[in-house]
Parts: C-alpha cells; sequence; structure tokens
C-alpha cells in the first residue's frame, strides 16, 4: 500500500476484524475473561479511539492502555523542577506545548507563566537554541522530554550547542527509555497481560532487536505496530495467531519504516550524549533503575540540574487520582473517581487527561468512557 487511505479501507478493516473474531471463537472454549493485549503507545491508544476500533472488537479481547505517554509518567516533583527553574529570573525556559499544562503540586508551567515567569513554547529542541542565540544575556533552558522517540533531536541539539559555543544554553533532561520500563512491568506478580502492541516511533530508532527479552524471558508476543486503523488491526490479528499457535516471538507489522536494528545515526548521537541514570521515577511504577539518562562528562556544562539547584521532591500524586493504576493497566480511566468531574481536560488533576498521548484524554475526547462509565 503506498497512500494513506490504503491504511483505512473499511473493507479491509471488516476483513480483518472478521479474522481476529473467529480466532476468538476458537480460543474461547474454556476463557473466563478477555483476552488483554497491551498496545504500549500513548499514540496507538488515541487512534484505537479515534477510530472506534475497540467498538469493533469481540467481547473475547480488550485493548489495555500501557505506560507509553512519556508527559503521563512525568512525577510530579518533576514538574515542581520545571517550575523552579522558569521562575528564575534570568532564565527563558521552553517546553513542547503537551507539557505546559501538566500539574505539579502547586501550579503548572502555564500557570508559572501567567505568574510572570518566562515561559515559552517550542516545536523542536532546535527553536530554544535559536531563542538561547537571540538572547545571549538570558540562560535558555529546553524541557527535554520524550522516549527514544524524541532523544536523538534533542541530542544533536545539543552537540550542535558544543559545537557553535552557545553557553547559554541547556537541557533540563527527563528522557526516559522504553525497555527498562517494559521488564518492570512485566516483572509485577499480578500482570495480567497476554501480548503487547509495540511502539512505532520508538522502535524506528531503537529497532525490534531490544525487545527480544519479551519473548524469550516472558513467554509473551510483541508486535512493532504502525499507527493507521489498518496497522492495528493487523497487528492485534498478529498477536492473537501467536497466542492461538502457542507461539512468543518479536514481529515487525511496521517494517515499512522500523529497521530491525533501528536508526544507526539516531543510536550514535543518543550514546554520545546520554547516560543512564542509576534510577529514574515514573508515576504509577515507582523508581526504575537505569530507566531515565542525563548528559554524559563532554556534555556536563549543558546540564541545566547541575546549572540550577532544584528541588528534586518526590510528590505524592492527589489520594484521589488513579493515574498510576491506568498507566499500568490495571484500571480503566472511567474507574478513577474524579475522571469526567474533578479531572477535565480544562481543570486536570493528573497528567493523562493533558497529553495528546494520555488515554484519559482519549477516553474523554473520543466517548470511550460512556461504555462501563455509563
Amino acid at each position: 500500500m503506498r497512500y494513506v487511505d490504503e491504511f483505512r479501507d473499511p473493507v479491509l478493516a471488516a476483513a480483518l476484524v472478521k479474522e481476529i473474531s473467529a480466532i476468538a471463537a476458537r480460543l474461547e472454549r474454556g476463557r473466563d475473561k478477555p483476552f488483554a493485549i497491551m498496545e504500549v503507545c500513548g499514540g496507538h491508544t488515541h487512534a484505537i479511539f479515534r477510530y472506534g476500533l475497540e467498538g469493533l472488537l469481540p467481547d473475547l479481547v480488550e485493548f489495555v492502555h500501557g505506560p507509553g505517554c512519556p508527559v503521563c509518567v512525568l512525577p510530579m516533583g518533576r514538574v515542581d523542577d520545571c517550575v523552579a527553574i522558569a521562575e528564575r529570573e534570568e532564565v527563558i525556559f521552553a517546553t513542547f506545548g503537551d507539557a505546559m499544562r501538566v500539574p505539579g503540586s502547586k501550579k503548572s508551567l502555564l500557570q508559572a507563566k501567567a505568574d510572570g515567569a518566562d515561559v515559552r513554547m517550542v516545536y523542536s529542541p532546535l527553536d530554544a537554541l535559536a531563542l538561547a542565540k537571540r538572547n545571549p544575556e538570558r540562560d535558555v533552558v529546553f524541557f527535554g522530554l520524550g522516549f527514544e522517540t524524541t532523544m536523538p533531536s534533542t541530542a544533536l541539539t545539543v552537540q550542535r550547542a558544543a559545537r557553535e559555543g552557545v553557553s547559554n544554553f541547556s537541557l533540563f533532561c527527563n528522557h526516559i527509555t522504553i525497555i527498562p520500563t517494559l521488564r518492570a512491568l512485566l516483572e509485577q506478580p499480578d500482570l495480567g497481560i497476554d501480548g503487547f502492541i509495540g511502539p512505532g516511533h520508538v522502535s524506528m530508532v531503537i529497532g525490534t532487536a531490544p525487545y527480544r527479552f519479551i519473548a524469550e524471558e516472558f513467554n509473551k508476543p510483541l508486535v512493532v505496530s504502525g499507527f493507521e486503523p489498518i496497522d492495528l488491526l493487523q497487528s492485534l490479528l498478529m498477536v492473537l495467531r501467536q497466542i492461538e499457535e502457542g507461539r512468543a516471538r518479536i514481529e515487525n507489522q511496521y517494517a515499512r519504516v522500523v529497521p530491525e536494528h533501528g536508526n544507526p545515526a539516531a543510536l550514535k548521537a543518543v550514546q554520545e550524549v546520554y547516560e543512564p541514570r542509576e534510577t529514574f521515577e515514573w508515576r504509577g511504577l515507582g523508581s526504575i533503575a537505569g530507566s531515565g539518562v542525563q548528559l554524559t562528562a563532554p556534555y556536563a556544562a549543558f546540564d541545566a540540574e547541575t546549572r540550577f539547584a532544584v528541588p528534586a521532591v518526590k510528590v505524592a500524586d492527589p489520594s484521589s487520582c488513579r493515574c498510576g493504576e491506568v498507566l499500568t493497566g490495571a484500571a480503566k480511566p472511567w474507574a478513577c473517581p474524579e475522571f469526567g468531574k474533578g479531572c477535565t481536560p480544562e481543570t486536570p488533576l493528573g497528567a493523562l487527561m493533558v497529553s495528546s498521548e494520555g488515554s484519559c484524554a482519549a477516553y474523554y475526547q473520543y466517548g470511550g468512557m460512556r461504555g462501563e462509565a455509563a
């Protein structure tokens, strides 16, 4: 297929749903609960609801929404650190738009901006570097956020800042990695996940090989998927076929984009600029060893955490907020007592209602909350 409308063909979608239903019917005997297939990526979650895919599935199959939204897994204390840096008079704090409204313990970056902090929305780390060049008398701090998808662009920007001697540019690094996260999830004793739909954008960078441990150690199938309706339905079918045949393999539905061993140029930049943190805190998963990155010694001068003092205090989510359970697939968004009431996109309590990849935002925007919650 060459054109995007071919990946949204209703006839082909109906044929895939028919095959999925046929496998479910064959697997149904002796099964007392649905097969839980986790889509790791928040982009997949939104695509599932945008195109109404969940409503097409047989009762024996359900999507479970995973922790693959980097804004959503950011703990409240790290937002407080952002605000503390942004409120310094000498700082211009540059951030992507979906991080602006994520609540800290006292305020979000958007509220800090309303209170007078110089917080600016940018579309890339290069925009932040350009800000630093235009404002040599100010310290420009870029909020580096995301999985391996966005790590290369930030790394290349830091390298460019070093080459050009832009000393008033720094990075508040909150980049995280997918493999330690999936391992931590799989090691939870009560995890009821039968298979995974793997993230497409992350896999463009790292490839499919790093996921092999999921099949080899945990005997779970994973299929890396694209983001169109046909991509996701085909990937789900591939996972179910593995389950039916008693196999656990790493398969690549998104082969038109994702190579087995990733993008060498992107990986080279990542390896030069970053090194693993000893541990990093995740909302809903706690501290995970080696799951975050920090700048390597040659680029330490561009590390905002060493340039500016930050509170670095752990802050618990509001007791009524169930973001952690939703992120790990233990609960659906509508199971949270605040969903659609105390927590809405206009007045969010948690990051899952704010981010463009948050599962609560997907349920709210596309009406998924009407099922069990009605």
